[in-house]
């Protein structure tokens, strides 16, 4: 049965709007395991634009299932990562310009340095995803790179228009999710999922956890984060 890691990034994403102390994803956290959360998800990215080290060094205290720490694979953010020691990191692109995460890394420009980042982390005793687009070549250089665990880009399927386009989207998907298995990696998969899209991950039992964050934030603004939280883990859990 899948689990359910929140991210909490956007509810940084408010407080950075004003620069002010609240809202604070630290409590969004809490709140997210008291409903249920199997994990939480933050992302430390150069900018700064949302989570601060302090968010990631008081998570590293208080979070009870697992903090997973997502990432590009900068010597800056190794030596953090190294330091805080979080359950996992995922590794991601990243782009100074993009509003969220744009895709998944590129292993078949990025192998070598992937390879020697996945080593220095592992080597720190931390378990190691890499976030990658559901690309049968990517599969399995991300095998080749020794990474613990992958995370499948799910950011296609929740935003093409047109049938045709998401039930290829979604073949991709499973396509990418069979072979992961076969190579016996773990696999996560998140971008975009909403409380709609999950449900189409019904019977895709090879998925390990689910990475959701923007959809259930915004439900929080309306009914709270314990309430966006629960539902959204019903259904994960229904699949």
């Amino acid at each position: 049965m899948a689990g359910l890691a929140v991210n909490v990034d956007h509810v940084a994403t408010l407080r950075e709007a004003r620069k002010i102390n609240y809202p604070e994803p630290v409590a969004a956290a809490v709140l997210a395991e008291l409903a249920g959360a199997e994990g939480i998800v933050v992302h430390l990215r150069e900018d700064r634009r949302h989570i601060r080290d302090r968010d990631v060094r008081i998570l590293r205290k208080i979070v009870q299932t697992k903090l997973i720490l997502e990432m590009a694979a900068t010597n800056e953010m190794v030596g953090i990562a190294l330091d805080i020691q979080p359950d996992i990191v995922t590794l991601v692109p990243e782009k100074r310009a993009e509003l969220t995460t744009e895709g998944g890394l590129d292993l078949i420009v990025h192998k070598d340095a992937i390879a020697e980042t996945v080593g220095k982390l592992q080597n720190g005793g931390i378990t190691v995803s890499i976030f990658i687009d559901p690309n049968p070549e990517q599969i399995k250089l991300a095998h080749q790179v020794n990474t613990d665990m992958v995370e499948i880009h799910t950011g296609i399927f929740c935003e093409v228009e047109t049938d045709n386009k998401r039930r290829q989207a979604f073949a991709n998907i499973v396509d990418a999710v069979k072979l992961a298995h076969k190579l016996r990696l773990g696999i996560n998969a998140g971008h975009g999922l909403c409380y709609n899209t999950i449900k189409s991950f019904k019977d895709l039992h090879e998925i390990d956890e689910f990475s959701i964050g923007h959809s259930i934030v915004s439900r929080a603004v309306l009914v709270g984060m314990e309430r966006a939280v629960k539902e959204m883990h019903a259904l994960v859990k229904a699949l």
